[in-house]
């Protein structure tokens, strides 16, 4: 008995170090909970993965509607979460997607708003990803998803503080994941990322040798460690343990602590859970291991999911006491996870490549999706084209201090396009009624834009009673005003930071006309018809058979008048050839064969046999019943190996003069193309019209467009990541894993968001795309992009119908454009690639009047000026309106190495011209003071580890009006984006 109180000591301090103490109840690291040394340390993440539209549309799932497509309702997730957390201070809820946050937050009252600041302030309730949606990575290009974390992580600062800002990336439902994607985390500040999709054969090895967490090099030949990022793949997909999920979504049993013996289960659950994380802490390196609780939608009652967490909570570490278990289980954070991982101080495994292509199993490559809804791809990227024009027309005629509604309209195209790049919206994975829904916002937030547009335009120019009006039907070379009028303006908007020499393509009647720049001068123009498979569209009504050719070089604005003279064509069209043809101009020299296809290419000084046609696979494996016999589908791509000619000879009609040479081939009722040159350009066009895809046979098809030439690529070709760095491709190989290459073809595809190429040791061959496809390169001296799909059965991952898209009661019509440029393995060919995927991505955008609109006042030429003062390899990324009296800027250097080098330029005069006071830079989303940016480090140097807290590799600009004009010299290192936040002199 002398040692009892020694012996009730002792088990107090047991029983009080069961459960973890939790540090000061504060956001961040500092209110990590406590971990325990010499003990498996079970971080429980309870979460919930919530879609912005896939089954259901973005508000279907918000308000829980249609609840017979699936049991879904995020307003009552946060209802409930929010009680729950509030109930009790140790739990602890993560949250991702901004874009349903926000539209919750608006409706609550400010007493239940200042209780979620509590929770968010003490860490209860924590943000990650933080991003307006969880973005695809495979069809989005880097310039939306920067945008789109720009608007998420914005509004949380404003709304939290700096509580408010995540500290780490929760990519987990994504399929396959881009290294552009770890770089920009990296350069916004995050301290890590954690995803659930990678190859099946790649997790599994990871798990065997423990490389499952590593560190990523998201840009190890341009921008160094600056883009590395701490990575980890999450053991049992985002999902609860099997048996352990407690929601009302789950059939899993809850944990029952009844006395009664015959129902009590809490023991083989305990023994079960504790199985569970002895085997999971075999496959990681630390005594850390994260346990996500959650799933999609899950936490409509999140009462019952906490009840049996705590209770298992309970139960398992009082195991510690009862049989010595060194299991100790608590509510966590992904955050705070990752700072345990830091705190380790061990070495990491290194990743160069990226996790492309995704496969679940021996049969089911996830390529189809690269290219699924080619049309709605092609809408998101005109969506980003018109944002962007929106953008900068609202700083440079300062229309937000006019009217505050110009303000709402700008958000409302930022909030669909952040929308746009979740990944059940651009990668075509989401179900019809779904699609549409997703076109119909991205319409409303174009046309409000154009408000935006139309007045920053009559204030420009100081006309204010001229049109200015958008045409968005230029696709099917349809426009009311062009078409319809004798007389109308043409303005042009030069989104980029250089003046740039384009071609405008009008819609018009059939006759002669004439344009006038904003000088008065008539400069050169052509009138070609329309191919007639666009003309013959059921649905296509308008009056235009031809469309108005000319070159501009514009500045920033400038309008030209278009007059028609006459109601014929002044020039005689050429017939059909009957043999053999040349088309040629001053740059370009193409060569076609009896069929009417092309054969041969000669540019840049080069000459190579170059073969194109557009096929097709046969899109239907098999059976979806048999798990092995997987068809091609929303998801996948699973042809049957036999790729289909369209064999024979081509309808033929060509168009030459002075400025564009024309070939008009038509293979069949369904599929059609044109290829043109234009004078003084080194690339050749192929416009390509496809569907609708017939499937009276019962068998889906996906159409490609392939190149073959005679270049020794062996093996290896160059997709790009996300429109940047340029990734190198081996056919059939992997970085880190052996895969299993049971389809040729889907095995071999990968992303291209903005250009593939290939090339030997002298001659370079690259197609650009004006959307998100799959492409690859199934043999030397080949590279084939996919243009459409169209598919009869359902994949069966969960989409649950079939891809066969229809419009206007038949098969969709998809209708898009390559760029095809082959040169000198040169470091120039590789910089005038760079130089059009700008052109392309961001064109001129044409804005019609009926008024006479005679170009831009003189007192904005100065400000066009210093727009468009950089070096070809910089440009302005963004210009926005950003708080009260401050505009986002954002400079980019376009080039890789070595291409590229580090580029020195002076931003006085663009600053004075936007009457900045003050200049600071930020993090890459704009919401962070990059002095203030401080990221966890993951290193080793000759053997030491290196945690101390990362900081910019550089000293973070700042300048003010009285700087000296090299205190305003910014360098740009290759790849390299900088982010800075402009205070603006108030006139008002």
């Amino acid at each position: 008995m002398a040692n009892l109180p020694f012996i009730l000591f002792s088990f107090f301090l047991i029983s009080c170090n069961a459960i973890p103490a939790t540090k000061t109840r504060t956001c961040g690291y500092k209110g990590c909970p406590t971990t325990r040394d010499g003990m498996i340390n079970v971080h429980l993440v309870p979460h919930t993965h919530d879609d912005v539209g896939w089954l259901k549309t973005l508000d279907q799932y918000y308000y829980g509607s249609r609840n017979g497509i699936q049991r879904a309702g995020v307003q009552y997730i946060l209802d409930s979460v929010v009680q729950a957390l509030l109930q009790d201070p140790e739990r602890r809820f993560i949250f991702v997607e901004s874009e349903f946050f926000f539209k919750w937050w608006d409706e609550q009252t400010p007493e239940l708003q200042e209780e979620v600041r509590v929770l968010v302030n003490e860490g209860r309730l924590e943000f990650a990803g933080g991003a307006w949606s969880m973005n695809d990575e495979a069809t989005v290009h880097y310039q939306s998803v920067i945008d789109q974390f720009s608007i998420g992580l914005k509004k949380l600062k404003e709304t939290f503080g700096e509580c408010g800002r995540p500290k780490i990336g929760w990519q987990i439902d994504p399929f396959g994941h881009s290294r552009e994607m770890a770089s920009l985390f990296a350069q916004m500040g995050y301290d890590g990322q954690f995803f659930a999709r990678l190859d099946w054969v790649d997790k599994s090895t990871r798990m065997s040798n423990k490389t499952a967490e590593m560190i990523w090099h998201g840009s190890p030949t341009n921008l160094g460690s600056s883009s590395d990022l701490f990575t980890g793949a999450l053991y049992n997909h985002y999902s609860a343990p099997p048996g352990f999920c407690f929601d009302t979504l789950c059939q899993d049993e809850p944990i029952v602590d009844s006395k009664r013996k015959d129902i009590r289960n809490v023991d083989s659950k305990v023994k079960a859970f504790i199985d569970y994380i002895n085997n999971l802490s075999t496959k990681y390196r630390t005594n850390n291991v994260m346990v996500p609780m959650g799933d999609d939608f899950n936490y409509q009652e999140a009462n019952i999911n906490f009840k049996n967490m705590d209770k298992l909570i309970k139960y398992v570490n009082e195991m510690q006491i009862k049989n010595g278990s060194n299991i100790n289980v608590f509510y966590s954070t992904p955050a705070c996870y990752l700072k345990s991982l830091n705190d380790a101080k061990i070495t990491w495994p290194e990743k160069n490549e990226d996790f492309f292509p995704y496969s679940t199993d021996p049969h089911t490559y996830w390529t189809g999706y690269y290219t699924s809804r080619p049309t709605i791809k092609r809408f998101e990227r005109e969506g980003n084209h018109f944002l962007q024009v929106c953008k900068q027309l609202s700083v440079l005629a300062d229309l937000f201090s006019k009217k505050p509604e110009f303000s709402n309209n700008l958000e409302q195209l930022k909030d669909i396009m952040g929308v746009m790049q979740h990944h059940d919206a651009v990668t075509g994975t989401e179900k019809q009624h779904v699609s549409d829904d997703y076109e119909k916002l991205l319409t409303d937030g174009m046309v409000a834009c154009e408000e935006n547009a139309k007045a920053a335009l009559q204030t420009l120019t100081k006309y204010e009673n001229a049109d200015f009006q958008s045409c968005f039907a230029l696709n099917i070379s349809s426009c009311g005003i062009s078409e319809n009028m004798s007389k109308f303006v043409v303005t042009l908007f030069n989104p980029l930071s250089k003046v740039d020499k384009q071609i405008v393509r009008i819609p018009v009647r059939e006759g002669s006309y004439e344009v006038i720049d904003s000088n008065g001068n008539l400069i050169d123009s052509q009138v070609v018809q329309i191919p007639s498979s666009l003309e013959e569209l059921s649905f296509r009504k308008s009056s235009s058979s031809h469309e108005l050719v000319f070159v501009a070089s514009v500045t920033k604005l400038d309008s030209f008048v278009v007059k028609r003279k006459t109601n014929y064509l002044e020039e005689k069209e050429s017939e059909s050839p009957k043999e053999k043809f040349v088309l040629k101009n001053s740059k370009v020299h193409l060569e076609f064969d009896e069929s009417g296809r092309l054969v041969l290419v000669r540019a840049n000084g080069v000459e190579v046999p170059v073969k194109q046609d557009l096929l097709f696979y046969n899109g239907a494996a098999g059976n979806n019943a048999i798990f092995a016999n997987r068809s091609s589908g929303a998801y996948i791509f699973r042809p049957n190996g036999t790729l289909q000619y369209l064999g024979g000879s081509i309808e033929l009609n060509v168009f030459e003069g002075s400025i564009v040479k024309e070939v008009h081939q038509k293979f069949n009722d369904w599929i059609s193309q044109v290829i043109r040159i234009y004078e003084d350009k080194s690339y050749v066009e192929f416009e390509w019209l496809v569907g609708p895809i017939p499937v009276e046979d019962n068998v889906g098809k996906e159409v490609i467009s392939k190149f073959s030439s005679n270049i020794k690529s062996d093996k290896i070709f160059y997709t790009d990541s996300n429109g940047r760095d340029m990734m190198k491709r081996v056919r059939f190989s992997r970085e880190d894993f052996e895969a299993l290459y049971n389809e040729t073809e889907s095995s071999n595809y990968y992303p291209v968001t903005a250009s593939i190429a290939l090339e030997d040791s002298k001659i370079r061959m690259a197609v650009l795309n004006d959307r998100a496809q799959g492409g690859s390169s199934l043999s030397d001296g080949s590279l084939e992009l996919m243009v459409h799909r169209r598919l009869l059965r359902d994949d069966a991952f969960g989409v649950g119908e079939a891809l066969n898209e229809t419009h206007y009661g038949k098969g969709l019509i998809a209708k898009g454009k390559h760029y095809l440029l082959i040169g000198p393995n040169t470091k120039q060919t590789k910089i005038n690639e760079r130089k059009l995927q700008l052109e392309i991505l961001l064109p001129h955008w044409k804005f019609f009047s009926s008024e006479s609109v005679s170009g831009p006042k003189s007192d904005v030429n100065k400000l066009f000026s210093a727009l468009s003062s950089f070096p070809d390899n910089v440009n302005i990324l963004t210009l926005e309106p950003w708080n009260d009296n401050e505009v986002l800027l954002r400079l980019e250097n376009i080039l890789e190495k070595p291409e590229g080098s580090n580029v020195v330029v002076n931003i006085q005069k663009l600053c004075k011209q936007l009457r900045a006071l003050e200049i600071r830079e930020t993090t890459l989303d704009g919401n962070m003071w990059l002095s203030d940016m401080k990221r966890l480090r993951f290193t080793e140097d000759n053997g030491v580890i290196d945690t101390t807290l990362q900081r910019s590799p550089f000293t973070p600009f700042f300048a003010t009006s009285a700087s000296p004009f090299e205190g305003f010299d910014i360098t740009l290192s290759p790849m390299s984006i900088r982010t800075f936040v402009l205070k603006i002199e108030n006139l008002s």
